[in-house]
């Protein structure tokens, strides 16, 4: 592969300088010897030409040939990228939980940018933005036409900026317009709760390198603290992030078995991740909650539990990213971010494009008011007489009474403790 990049450059500079009676023979004879497509490297030298001389404004070289391998890279898949040096230093720091910009994790689809998911507690999450919104406008800037680099460049900002997105969301007819003001966004990637005695509660927003350990210290405290019949793990609208933070999650559940593989182009290309022995529920019920924001990470813990008959997969299909990106540094601190594998679940179940699909599917609860059918109660009336029934049992305020999804997740967690086996 190097040697043959090494040619192809080396074309592509003889295309360049060579003289027009000599580069002909030239090129083809270092084409026969590394079989590379001498003529289009012609017609990409002709092209570069024809805009240095005629394009309506100055172009320096290096802005047209950075722009030519962002849309070699482009045209491959939606996640392989061209890393400046300034995008690289973003991509490093994201993994370390702290950015700046929306909290927002998007990507492009059919030349628009369209929203993965909105991160939690950050002015994305808190202006409303939801997955799969597409984002139609940055400011006044049309994004038909931008990279998915370039949009991002133009979402993230100083501090404390303000940023006017116009979107427009499935089932709308016409754009909403939100004004966002740009923040510091520091992830805490894992917290935890109990929802009622004995059921607890840990969300994961996203994978970083920490997040095992994360995880496994929220568990232990869970424990220490309160008697758990059983957990649930909440992956919605987390957008993946670093693999090994997604393998060392799924191992903290499992004791043995596959937890994922990848495979890439060549045969002998296979890496197997496995689980060592010590779950830390001890076999517990678990209930995995998963949505359409839910992606690659994500999808890899949900389809590993899923598979090795761990957890019940409650919510909506998952978001299905199932590529792997390996950063190939270059020089200058630029690197290459290429899409080299696939991820698989331990059955063989390709992630990619297909996703997770829960086994209890929870649908988007949607609730109508219509009009002239409001029933009126005698309590409702203006001094109404009491009854003598006690007062109505107030129910506590939780978690789980304000989140649709996660309430039917803790109605089957319960049933699925009620329904085990008693010692006796």
């Amino acid at each position: 592969m190097k040697r043959m990049l090494r040619g192809a450059a080396a074309l592509a500079l003889c295309a360049f300088s060579a003289s027009a009676s000599s580069a002909p023979s030239q090129l083809d004879d270092m084409a026969t010897l590394q079989d590379i497509p001498v003529n289009e490297l012609r017609v990409f030298a002709e092209v570069m030409e024809r805009i240095r001389a005629a394009y309506v404004e100055d172009i320096d070289d290096r802005t047209l040939l950075e722009s030519a391998i962002r849309g070699m890279l482009l045209e491959l898949d939606p996640h392989s990228a061209y890393l400046t040096p300034e995008d690289f230093e973003d991509l490093q720091v994201t993994t370390r939980g702290e950015f700046g910009g929306l909290g927002i994790e998007i990507s492009m689809e059919d030349g628009f940018v369209k929203v993965v998911t909105p991160i939690d507690d950050t002015p994305a999450s808190r202006a409303g933005l939801q997955a799969g919104d597409t984002i139609l406008k940055i400011d006044d800037t049309f994004v038909k036409g931008l990279n998915l680099n370039e949009a991002v460049d133009m979402l993230r900002g100083e501090v404390g900026t303000d940023v006017v997105l116009s979107i427009l969301r499935e089932g709308d007819n016409t754009p909403r317009t939100l004004t966002l003001t740009r923040d510091r966004i520091t992830i805490r990637s894992v917290r935890s709760e109990m929802l009622e005695p004995g059921y607890g509660y840990l969300r994961i927003t996203q994978f970083q390198n920490n997040t095992g350990r994360d995880v496994r210290r929220h568990l232990t405290d869970l424990k220490a603290d309160h008697t758990l019949n059983g957990l649930i793990l909440d992956l919605r609208n987390n957008p993946g992030g670093v693999l090994n933070g997604a393998i060392q999650v799924a191992d903290l559940f499992l004791d043995e078995g596959l937890i994922t593989y990848t495979q890439g182009r060549a045969e002998d290309s296979r890496v197997n991740y496995g689980a060592s022995r010590g779950d830390m529920l001890a076999g517990m019920p678990l209930v995995v909650l998963v949505n359409g924001g839910s992606a690659s990470a994500s999808e890899i813990v949900a389809g590993a539990l899923q598979d090795q008959g761990r957890a019940i997969i409650v919510g909506r299909r998952t978001f299905g990213k199932g590529s792997v990106q390996t950063v190939l540094p270059l020089h200058e601190e630029r690197a290459l971010k290429l899409t080299t594998a696939k991820y698989y679940t331990p059955s063989g179940r390709s992630i990619q494009a297909d996703g997770i699909a829960p086994d209890i599917t929870v649908n988007v609860a949607r609730v109508e008011l219509q009009e002239g059918r409001d029933s009126v109660r005698e309590a409702d009336l203006p001094r109404h007489l009491r009854g003598d029934a006690a007062e109505p049992e107030q129910r506590p305020d939780s978690l789980a009474t304000r989140d649709y999804d996660l309430y039917q997740a803790l109605s089957i967690l319960k049933g699925i403790h009620l329904s085990r086996p008693r010692t006796r």
